[in-house]
C-alpha cells in the first residue's frame, strides 16, 4: 500500500463498544476478528486494516464519520457507497476500493461525482415521468412545486446557510450552546435595533420597519413563538446568504424565487435553533428520540423532525431518514428522503402506511415496520398533530408527520425497540401510491396500477372489482 497512513482508532472503537453496551467478544464477533485482536486495536497496538475499515464503516456508518482518517479514507467511504448502488450487479472487494482511492484518487473522485450526477438525473426523470403520468407536461410545474423539487434535489441541505447559522449562534450564545429565546431577542435589539412585542395580533408574525418592532401573536405555542423570533433573526442577519442561494437557484419565475427565499429563511431559522454540529451530536446521543430533542431545543415535534431530515453535510451526515407531512385529505405537503423510500408526487400515499391513521389520532406516536415493493424494510413512525386556530369560527389544522429509516439502522432509532424487526411476517407491505404500486394482491387499492392491464368479470367480484391480467 506504499506510504499509506496507518489509522489507529482505539479510543473510538472503545467508545463505540461502550455506547452500544457491547462486550469485547460481542464487537469482535461482529467484526469477524478475535477478542484479543480487538483488545490490541483498542489499545492502539495495531492499526485498522482496509478490510476492518470497510467492516466498521458498513456496520456503524454514523459512528465511522467520527473516526480519525485522512482524505484517502473519506474517499474510500464515498467510493464504497457509490459502488454499492443496486445498478452494479457484483460487489467490489474492500481492498480494491482502498487501492483505487489511494492509487487513483482523481479517477475515484470523478466516479463518485458521476454517480451523484446519475442519481440526480434519475430523480429529475422520475419527476417528469410522474408528471406525464397524470396528464401534465414538462414545464408546467407550479412555483411551489418547483421550490419543493429544488429542496429535494439539494438533498434538503443548504451548506452556506447552515454554516453561517452555526457561526451566528456561536457569536450569540457561545460555542456548543443552545440559544435561549431571550438571547435571540437581545440580538435583534442590540444588533438591529428591533424590539419584539409578543401580544394578541391578527398575524402570526409582522414587522414594522419604521417603528423597528417585530410583533408576534401571543396565541401561538411557545415553540412557535420561539421559531418566529428565530426566523426574523435569520432573515435579517443571514439575509445575504439567503438571497445568494435563492438567486443561484435559477428558478423560472419571480414568484418561485420569492417562495424559495421564504423557504430558505425557514430553513435558516431551524438551523439557528438547532445548530448542525450540536444537534447532530444530541440526536445520536438520544437515538433520534424526537420528544427528547424537542424538549432539549425548545422546538415543536414537527420542527425537530424537519431538522433531522437536513443532516446531510458531507463528512458529517446524520441518520439517513425520510420525512413528510400529510394533511387530512392525504396530500403530502412536505417531504424529503435521504433513503431509497420514495413519496408519490401526485395523488395520495399508500393507505396501509400508518401516517393516515396517525392523522386521525393526534398526540400519539405510532410505529410500523413497512416493506416496499423493492424488498427494502423501514422503521416508520407517525404522529398526528393539531394546530389550534385560536378562534371558534375557524377549524384547527389537523395533519400528521412521518419519520423513518432503513431497518439496518434500527439500533440508532429508539422507536425500533418497540417492534419486531426480524420476523418475515412482521412487516406491512406498502407502496408509493396505488397508481404505480405493482402489488397485484392488495385489497386496499384505490386504483389499479397504471402500467398493467386489468380484467373484469361480470359474474365474479373480489374485494376490488377487477383483477390484474396475467
Amino acid at each position: 500500500m506504499g506510504n499509506r497512513q496507518r489509522i489507529f482508532a482505539g479510543q473510538q472503537l472503545r467508545i463505540l463498544r461502550e455506547r452500544r453496551g457491547l462486550k469485547q467478544a460481542d464487537l469482535a464477533q461482529q467484526l469477524a476478528i478475535s477478542p484479543s485482536y480487538l483488545s490490541q486495536l483498542e489499545h492502539d497496538d495495531r492499526p485498522l486494516t482496509p478490510r476492518l475499515i470497510e467492516r466498521v464503516a458498513r456496520l456503524f456508518p454514523l459512528e465511522w464519520q467520527d473516526f480519525p482518517g485522512e482524505d484517502t479514507e473519506q474517499l474510500s467511504l464515498l467510493l464504497r457507497e457509490a459502488v454499492a448502488d443496486p445498478i452494479f450487479d457484483t460487489p467490489t472487494p474492500p481492498d480494491t476500493i482502498a487501492r483505487l482511492a489511494e492509487q487513483q484518487p482523481a479517477f475515484a473522485r470523478r466516479f463518485v461525482e458521476l454517480h451523484g450526477a446519475l442519481r440526480r438525473a434519475n430523480q429529475r426523470l422520475e419527476m417528469v415521468d410522474e408528471a406525464l403520468a397524470v396528464d401534465s407536461h414538462e414545464g408546467a410545474r407550479l412555483p411551489w412545486e418547483e421550490v419543493r423539487d429544488w429542496f429535494h434535489l439539494s438533498n434538503n441541505y443548504v451548506d452556506l446557510i447552515d454554516r453561517a447559522a452555526e457561526q451566528l449562534i456561536a457569536a450569540i450564545a457561545g460555542q456548543d450552546a443552545v440559544p435561549t429565546t431571550e438571547a435571540l431577542r437581545a440580538h435583534l435589539r442590540q444588533e438591529h435595533a428591533i424590539t419584539v412585542d409578543i401580544s394578541p395580533a391578527d398575524a402570526l408574525r409582522s414587522f414594522d420597519a419604521g417603528e423597528g418592532v417585530l410583533r408576534i401573536d401571543s396565541g401561538q405555542p411557545a415553540a412557535s413563538i420561539r421559531f418566529q423570533i428565530a426566523y426574523h433573526v435569520a432573515a435579517t442577519t443571514l439575509g445575504d446568504a439567503i438571497r445568494d442561494t435563492a438567486d443561484a437557484a435559477r428558478l423560472r419565475s419571480e414568484v418561485a424565487r420569492e417562495l424559495l427565499t421564504i423557504g430558505l429563511a425557514n430553513y435558516a431559522a431551524g438551523a439557528v435553533l438547532m445548530p448542525y454540529g450540536h444537534f447532530r451530536k444530541a440526536a445520536r446521543a438520544f437515538r433520534h428520540d424526537v420528544d427528547r430533542l424537542a424538549l432539549h431545543y425548545q422546538t415543536s415535534f414537527e420542527q425537530t423532525c424537519h431538522r433531522l431530515s437536513t443532516m446531510q453535510r458531507e463528512g458529517e451526515r446524520g441518520l439517513p431518514i425520510f420525512f413528510c407531512r400529510v394533511d387530512m385529505a392525504g396530500n403530502i405537503t412536505k417531504r424529503h428522503s435521504a433513503t431509497r423510500f420514495q413519496f408519490a408526487r401526485f395523488g395520495g400515499a399508500c393507505p396501509l402506511w400508518i401516517v393516515h391513521e396517525a392523522a386521525a389520532i393526534p398526540d400519539r406516536i405510532l410505529v410500523q415496520l413497512a416493506e416496499t415493493p423493492d424488498g427494502q424494510r423501514y422503521v416508520s413512525i407517525a404522529k398526528g398533530l393539531v394546530k389550534a386556530s385560536g378562534r371558534f369560527d375557524r377549524n384547527p389544522r389537523r395533519y400528521a408527520v412521518a419519520l423513518g429509516c432503513e431497518v439496518r439502522h434500527a439500533s440508532e432509532f429508539v422507536y425500533a425497540d418497540s417492534i419486531d424487526t426480524v420476523s418475515a411476517q412482521a412487516a406491512t407491505p406498502i407502496g408509493v401510491s396505488c397508481r404505480i404500486c405493482p402489488r397485484a394482491d392488495c385489497d386496499q387499492r384505490a386504483y389499479p396500477p397504471s402500467d398493467q392491464t386489468i380484467a373484469v368479470d361480470l359474474f365474479r367480484r373480489g374485494v376490488v372489482p377487477y383483477e390484474m391480467s396475467r
